[in-house]
């Protein structure tokens, strides 16, 4: 299967420790997927929400097809997730832990279906931003004198 990213989620990796990932499914219109098709899909600030047995994605914005009139619908509703009832379980089971999480990471074609990359895990606080943000700074710096001290 050949697989063509559409859209990234900007501040998964850094707002949040991913520990788990999963790929899911999702429903939505076929305005929608034109839309998708020429890369109208924003995933930032998104998050997945279980009401109900059910997975949503909340937050994603797909800017409405432009030939699309009536057909087109909100571009910030909520969209489900397709899962198996064991995965929705477990999921259920590990968001309702103290601070764990649902992130949307990326969204891909998978040939002609459109799929969402799910993470799980627990927000990082300031602290572990500003560790993170040090440490890459850190190798940046020894990369760049090594670089310098090459003969």
């Amino acid at each position: 299967m050949n697989i063509k990213l559409i859209a990234k989620n900007p501040t998964a990796y850094h707002n949040y420790i991913i520990e788990d990932k999963m790929e899911a499914g999702i429903v939505l219109t076929g305005t929608e997927i034109k839309s998708i098709r020429n890369g109208k899909a924003n995933l930032k600030d998104t998050y997945a929400d279980i009401k109900n047995g059910e997975v949503y994605i909340v937050g994603m914005h797909i800017s409405p097809y432009e030939h699309g009139n009536i057909f087109n619908k909100d571009p910030l509703r909520n969209r489900k997730l397709l899962l198996t009832r064991k995965e929705i379980n477990k999921l259920s089971g590990l968001v309702k832990q103290k601070g764990y999480s649902l992130i949307p990471i990326s969204m891909y074609f998978k040939g002609s279906i459109v799929k969402i990359e799910l993470g799980f895990g627990k927000g990082k606080k300031l602290y572990d931003k500003r560790q993170e943000l040090a440490k890459k700074d850190a190798q940046k710096q020894i990369a760049i004198n090594f670089k310098n001290k090459q003969y």
